[in-house]
């Protein structure tokens, strides 16, 4: 990290945070290195490298100059130590249980967690004896009676949480964690280090879907992992380049692409969230709306302390439940009916028959993800036609 960028504002540092230490021929943007492989310059040099007494690069799995630029760049925007670029957002997740948690060990995770994340703790980590339990993490107390001393290893919370969007108070949960002396892992996908930093509330790793905020453009599948020391880095990275959930300079270069642009992307689109958030308030036909940013939210003044803006997430229930979903789902126009989120275009989905079709229905609604919940990911269009195209659709509901 450069020492100037620690006198720098989030928005600078999202332009300029991470680079070459020494550019090839002046370059302003940073190159693609599409090699597989690196030379070394003798013998001694290559085993010097090898032995991680000198540095340099080896293999593109195990490290590259574009990757490591991005790599850089999220560590930087979330004051950790160090960044790991994974395949994907769940390569991010999976790599940090593989590398924390022994057989026996017991997480305490965010109920409304995203989907698969949940499912790879309850199908696969359990075939090697990691046992999970899944709690509402906005409510304190449900974190410390799932303890189960002394095998509890780590909390895994998510906040905002997908697709509920409730909120886990941070730095309360990490004074959980060292009280019993756990790791606290947090998925920030939905916040993005422009809005929230972990790190700086107590947690000890971060993890991202860079499909998401950071990228923005819903083009590219990637993920990330960030640790706030070096003790926890050394341990996880190894892991990584063994099962070999990397990612590709090009992936890598595309995301730092998007980073560039993160303020403006998200400032408009949480803009638009507010408005869409109060409209969808007063409609009709909508039961409900769950937007951290209304002072309705029940946990509307932690997010407050712990997020520097509200996002661009929001759930809300419609009435007629599942019927209701499905006949908004099928009459928007501009809304693109489809997973995922973060991109400049708004998209639309419902939870219970799509993200979350796998989570059996009593655990679904233990979790809060109802029938009648339907997530948007706001983007940055006009906030007009967003509405009208709501409106419309919403108005078709019986």
């Amino acid at each position: 990290m450069r020492k100037r960028e620690l006198l720098l504002h989030k928005s600078t540092k999202a332009i300029h945070s991470g680079g070459l230490k020494k550019s090839v021929f002046g370059e302003v943007s940073v190159p693609i290195f599409q090699s597989s492989t690196f030379s070394f310059s003798d013998a001694d040099d290559g085993a010097s490298r090898f032995a991680g007494e000198q540095e340099g690069y080896i293999y593109t799995r195990m490290g590259n100059p574009t990757t490591r630029s991005l790599e850089d760049c999220i560590a930087t925007l979330e004051n950790g130590y160090a960044g790991m670029a994974t395949s994907s957002g769940m390569a991010a997740a999976t790599t940090v249980f593989l590398a924390l948690l022994d057989r026996n060990a017991h997480i305490i995770s965010t109920a409304s967690v995203y989907g698969p994340t949940r499912m790879v703790l309850e199908r696969e980590f359990s075939r090697y004896g990691v046992r999970s339990t899944f709690v509402d993490t906005s409510n304190l107390a449900n974190i410390e009676a799932a303890l189960k001393a002394p095998e509890t290893r780590m909390i895994f919370i998510e906040t905002p949480a997908n697709p509920t969007i409730s909120i886990t108070d941070i730095f309360a949960t990490a004074e959980i964690a060292r009280k019993h002396d756990l790791l606290l892992v947090v998925d920030n996908t939905f916040a993005s280090p422009y809005l929230q930093r972990p790190i700086e509330h107590g947690a000890d790793i971060t993890v991202h879907s860079l499909t998401k905020f950071l990228n923005g453009h819903s083009d590219v599948v990637g993920g990330m992992i960030v640790t706030k020391n070096e003790t926890l880095f050394n341990k996880i990275k190894p892991v990584l380049n063994l099962f070999g959930a990397t990612m590709d300079p090009h992936q890598a270069w595309l995301v730092l692409r998007g980073v560039r642009t993160l303020p403006l992307r998200v400032e408009k689109a949480q803009e638009n969230a507010i408005k869409l958030s109060q409209y969808l308030l007063q409609h009709s036909e909508v039961a409900w709306v769950n937007y951290p940013g209304l002072t309705e939210h029940p946990q509307h003044k932690v997010a407050k302390r712990q997020m520097d803006g509200f996002g661009a997430m929001i759930s809300f229930g419609v009435k007629n439940g599942f019927e209701g979903g499905k006949v908004l789902m099928n009459n928007v126009q501009l809304f693109t009916l489809a997973v995922s989120l973060g991109g400049v275009e708004s998209l639309i989905e419902h939870p219970a028959s799509m993200t979350h079709a796998s989570v059996p229905k009593e655990e679904r609604e233990e979790a809060g993800i109802l029938d009648e919940l339907v997530r948007i990911s706001v983007g940055c269009e006009d906030f007009n036609d967003l509405r009208d195209d709501l409106d419309q659709a919403l108005n078709k509901i019986p």
